[in-house]
């Protein structure tokens, strides 16, 4: 059975690979927006719980692998203001959350959804989320504006990263780590178990770390 995971995020396939699963990468091409649009009044957890049901959904109805297990995420920043954020997009708002962000914590909601593929066909499916606490640092104006201007933050959830640029600005993490890098380990390990499957049968390759 096939690892599928349907995003483009260098830090999710990383983690993965790290953990010992070479998964096979396809897109979905989701319009995140009209997933949004089509929820009446969703709260935070339950956006992007269906923002990764939508994903992993289309990856796996047009895959040609006859038996998969189509993993699919989605993150956003829920601030201590109530407001949720996805990617800033631009540099202007990147700066902007930074800004506001700064000495703060605010949590960080993963969605998760599987689905399985046997024979071609969807045979099974879970999903849930994760929420894990993330402790901002104070960076300098001069700073801020030097982060912003690498391009990282434009594009990942809440303009911050663990793995990049972003972790020198990062004061602490209060929960799973592998979530803020974008796919929990133990989630998706509960998620596969909940539908009879070991993640150990799925290791296709020894663990990468150094």
């Amino acid at each position: 059975m096939r690892f599928v995971l349907a995003s483009a995020s260098p830090a999710r396939l990383s983690v993965l690979r790290s953990a010992g699963v070479d998964p096979l990468v396809k897109v979905s091409g989701v319009d995140e927006d009209a997933v949004t649009a089509s929820l009446t009044d969703p709260a935070p957890a339950e956006l992007v719980t269906a923002l990764a049901q939508a994903k992993a959904e289309a990856v796996a109805r047009e895959l040609e692998e006859p038996d998969a297990v189509v993993v699919g995420c989605d993150s956003m920043l829920l601030k201590a203001d109530g407001e949720i954020v996805g990617k800033p997009g631009t540099p202007e708002v990147a700066a902007k959350r930074w800004t506001q962000n700064a000495g703060t914590s605010a949590e960080l909601l993963t969605g998760h959804a599987i689905i399985v593929v046997r024979g071609g066909e969807i045979a099974d499916r879970a999903a849930d989320h994760l929420s894990t606490t993330v402790r901002f640092g104070s960076p300098s104006e001069a700073e801020v504006d030097a982060y912003v201007a690498t391009g990282e933050p434009l594009h990942v959830a809440g303009g911050f990263t663990l793995e990049g640029f972003g972790g020198w600005f990062v004061e602490g993490v209060d929960g799973d780590p592998s979530s803020v890098l974008g796919i929990s380990l133990p989630l998706t390990r509960k998620l596969l178990s909940n539908l009879g499957l070991s993640i150990t049968d799925l290791w296709n390759r020894p663990s990468t770390t150094s």
